[in-house]
């Protein structure tokens, strides 16, 4: 059944296989991201977290931008079904080298078996330069749950590879098995116009704390509004 479901995502992509690890970082183009810490790097986890409307998205699209114009195939498993397409193209993703898996909406506990089963059957087809697990919108009550040796396993599987798997959450579970961990804060807007009840959100400034590797610099960037009124 797994070889079978395999063959069929290799299929659905033409050419992709499995490459030589010849780049240990893929950068994010996202602020000053990759000063403090050279990308996201290739055979490990990248853990990020933060509370709703902390800049979890813009970083996603931001880093899935920059690796679909490298040549990079990404794949992202969607447990609550919130990938919006149309907002990640403007955001400059290139999605004929993206493969969006929408898990079935009924809850955050059958979401997230649906995701992780998902992304292990992902990560051991290969051939992925960056595969994201994103459960920013299933309740921390249930990850807490999971045994940690589900990021055991993913660690063992990507650590031969090139692959960048990255996974969102509202709170840090990949822990010890990640090589990084960010930490967003809830962003700062910044408000055009000059009435009190009637103003432009124009962009928002986004904090990204380093939690591992500790280092004491913060990374920034502003999300920028796609589309203006008026």
């Amino acid at each position: 059944m797994r070889s079978t479901a395999v063959n069929l995502l290799q299929s659905l992509l033409p050419g992709v296989a499995r490459v030589e690890k010849n780049l240990e970082f893929l950068k994010t183009n996202v602020g000053n991201l990759d000063g403090l810490v050279q990308g996201f790097r290739r055979g490990a986890i990248t853990e990020i977290f933060g509370p709703p409307s902390s800049g979890r998205t813009t970083l996603l699209h931001t880093f899935l931008a920059s690796a679909t114009r490298n040549g990079e195939y990404c794949a992202l498993v969607d447990a609550s079904g919130n990938f919006d397409p149309e907002s990640a193209e403007k955001a400059g993703l290139d999605l004929s080298r993206m493969f969006w898996v929408k898990c079935n909406r009924s809850n955050d506990k059958v979401q997230m078996e649906q995701a992780l089963k998902c992304a292990d059957l992902l990560l051991h087809g290969g051939g992925w330069g960056v595969v994201v697990l994103d459960f920013g919108d299933i309740s921390p009550l249930w990850l807490r749950r999971l045994p940690i040796s589900y990021w055991y396993r993913f660690r063992r599987v990507i650590e031969p590879t090139p692959t960048v798997l990255v996974v969102l959450e509202q709170e840090p579970f990949v822990r010890a098995c990640a090589s990084l961990a960010l930490e967003l804060q809830p962003a700062q807007p910044n408000w055009a116009g000059a009435h009190a009840d009637f103003r432009i959100l124009e962009s928002a400034e986004v904090r990204i704390a380093l939690k591992k590797p500790v280092v004491r610099n913060t990374a920034v960037f502003s999300a920028q509004t796609l589309e203006k009124v008026g």
